[in-house]
């Protein structure tokens, strides 16, 4: 950008500021735009809207743009869809020709085309706006986009961008041929109308060496596929003459067809979705919001994706693609699906690559969330093979959506499954054998207590996963029988027998060294008898009690600091870890009969490793030291004896 000449402008006059076209180049292809094959997507852009205005000009020129039959709503009130863009196509059927033959791109419409002042508005000048231009941008619902900077995304790939265009508006409009150079100059022709016989625009472009990857015929044609295969026009490719025009929208999109049966209809929408995301489809939930003119399919993943991982969607507005990352078309919980959608009423950005968002695209989000939640729950009602290979991928997201929607919770929460001491099932078969159900608030206690408690007959959940525990305390809502509760340590030890007194009198001696060399992790030691007797030693530890341990732990070593009289001021009696040896295992009858006390401590502190080991939780450094030296004790003592 710079100024004029200071010289030629007196103090405190107006300046104008003038733009460097190549600096403004430079920005959209760095800044607005992801990619330069966005050319070729601006120029289908404009031709359509080019086509749509014509057709608003003379009604009975062109294919209604709305992609509907031009007779009407049908005796029921619905409306057929029209038949595919080239069905009707014939040699005078104003469309799109698209032609690249290695040398040259060009872009040709038959649409509302363009005078001599509309050239100098829309092509020539950047950013102004004229009552012509205000009058098409109240009406630009009909319109994808709107002439003006979009065709600047043609100077990503060419120096110079060619246009021979004829207006509809006039019968003997002559031809205006300009030429836009990256330089930020042009020229300004007008031809007889023999120049272009017929009225609308032609757009050619010389393509800069560089600019290959995106210019060759194959690439052009694949281009074109991307962008226009949803368009209402019919839109043909042509390499040069290396082959026959071939039509880039040959057929409708598949929810606007007419199928003969449902089943038919279903393999239809399963088949586009497959060739469009490369998967097969679980199944296929069709979209239809007529109230901004939505329609397309959602597509179940096969297989679960990684909870909060969210896919982008295929997002196209009037049938060109708008994106294939649109993340915010659906609620952050519906990662299951991925979706192709056309809508009439969305609004794009500024580069046409992503949605804004506006009341509009939030209702959209709303309904097309609803839309999810009734194939939910029609699956539920009638379709429970298919409920069962949906939730077996899909739990997750599932369980994400019932914390907040409470009609999910009340359908689905029966089936969702979940990790219990009857093994991996669902709450519905769990509450019918266990009418009070306990939850663990971490995976690591769940483990430390799952067999034992399985043993004792009590009914545990693991609530340690996300959105678990929530979960099964919300369960008294679907069924009020059921009485759900957190387990702690006191729940599990009294449902433990305790030893008679002879016995415990006999291990008083053992029991003393034992909480003597387990005092350094503030664990204390019990003796009972439970199941299974293979079980030699239970820890029943929580992390919150650890932690309670650390900060005190912490306190003590910081007395008399700032941080120690904090720390001190958040104290509270640290519970205490407890080894509940089991009288019933073989090892531990014989360890408490143990009268040399090295080797009973040593035999504690090897008891107190294998329970932490068997709990999986992360060990402390001491706790890993204690069992390395218990172990290679154990084996020196068994060397002795030999």
């Amino acid at each position: 950008m710079t100024l004029p000449d200071t010289a030629a402008n007196p103090a405190g006059a107006d300046r104008t500021f003038q733009v460097d076209l190549r600096g403004l180049v430079d920005l959209l292809s760095h800044h607005l735009y992801s990619s330069p094959r966005v050319y070729l997507r601006e120029l289908l852009q404009n031709a359509v809207d080019a086509l749509t205005a014509r057709h608003a000009l003379d009604p009975a020129t062109g294919t209604d743009p709305t992609g509907t039959d031009p007779t009407g709503p049908d005796a029921s009130g619905r409306t057929t869809p029209a038949p595919g863009p080239a069905a009707n196509a014939g040699p005078d059927t104003p469309g799109i020709r698209v032609y690249a033959d290695g040398s040259t791109v060009r872009v040709e419409d038959d649409g509302i085309g363009l005078t001599a002042d509309d050239v100098h508005t829309f092509l020539a000048t950047i950013g102004r706006s004229s009552k012509r231009a205000e009058r098409i941008a109240e009406q630009r619902g009909d319109f994808i986009g709107q002439f003006g900077i979009g065709l600047l995304s043609c100077f990503l790939v060419a120096d110079e961008i060619h246009v021979l265009s004829r207006s509809a508006r006039t019968p003997d409009a002559p031809a205006v041929e300009w030429r836009g150079r990256g330089d930020g100059s042009y020229t300004v022709r007008t031809l007889p109308a023999s120049a272009r016989p017929r009225p609308g625009t032609t757009v050619t472009l010389t393509p800069r060496a560089d600019a290959a990857e995106w210019t060759s015929p194959a690439r052009v044609h694949a281009l074109a596929r991307h962008f226009g295969s949803l368009l209402r026009h019919p839109v043909t490719f042509d390499d040069g003459g290396h082959g026959p025009a071939v039509s880039v929208n040959p057929e409708p999109a598949p929810w606007a067809r007419d199928h003969p049966t449902p089943g038919a209809r279903s393999r239809a929408l399963a088949a586009y979705g497959e060739e469009v995301f490369g998967f097969a489809p679980l199944d296929t939930v069709e979209l239809d919001l007529p109230a901004v003119g939505l329609k397309g399919i959602a597509c179940v993943l096969p297989e679960a994706v990684p909870a909060g991982r969210r896919h982008g969607h295929r997002v196209h507005v009037k049938g060109m693609l708008l994106s294939e990352q649109a993340e915010e078309i659906l609620p952050d919980w519906a990662f299951f699906v991925r979706c192709v959608v056309d809508a009439e009423s969305l609004r794009p950005t500024a580069s046409r690559e992503a949605l804004y968002e506006d009341d509009t695209l939030a209702a959209v989000r709303d309904a097309l969330a609803e839309r999810l939640r009734d194939w939910i729950a029609r699956a539920a009602a009638s379709d429970p093979e298919l409920l069962g290979r949906f939730l077996q991928a899909h739990h997750l997201a599932v369980k994400s959506l019932a914390v907040h929607d409470d009609e999910i919770l009340r359908m689905l929460l029966p089936w969702l499954p979940f990790e219990t001491t009857a093994g991996h099932t669902t709450l519905d078969e769990f509450a019918r054998t266990h009418r009070t159900v306990l939850v663990t608030s971490s995976v690591e206690e769940f483990r430390q207590v799952a067999a034992i408690a399985s043993a004792a007959g009590l009914g545990v959940v693991n609530g340690g996963y996300t959105y678990d525990r929530q979960l099964v305390h919300r369960l008294p809502e679907i069924d009020p029988a059921v009485t759900v509760a957190d387990l702690d340590p006191a729940t599990l030890t009294a449902h433990l027998d305790p030893v008679d007194r002879e016995t415990e009198l006999a291990a008083a001696a053992y029991l003393a060294i034992a909480r003597d060399a387990l005092a350094v992790f503030d664990c204390d030691v019990a003796l009972r008898t439970f199941q299974p007797a293979s079980a030699p030693a239970l820890l029943v530890d929580s992390r919150e009690a650890r932690h309670e341990r650390t900060r005190s732990q912490l306190a003590r070593e910081q007395e008399g600091g700032l941080w120690g009289d904090i720390l001190g001021a958040l104290r509270q009696e640290a519970p205490r870890a407890q080894l509940i040896l089991n009288q019933l295992n073989p090892l531990v009858r014989t360890a408490v009969a143990i009268d040399e006390p090295e080797l009973a401590r040593t035999s504690a502190e090897a008891l107190y490793g294998q329970a932490a080991l068997l709990s999986r939780r992360p060990l402390r450094p001491a706790e890993s030291s204690l069992i390395n030296r218990s172990f290679l004790d154990l084996l020196a003592h068994a060397l002795r004896k030999n």
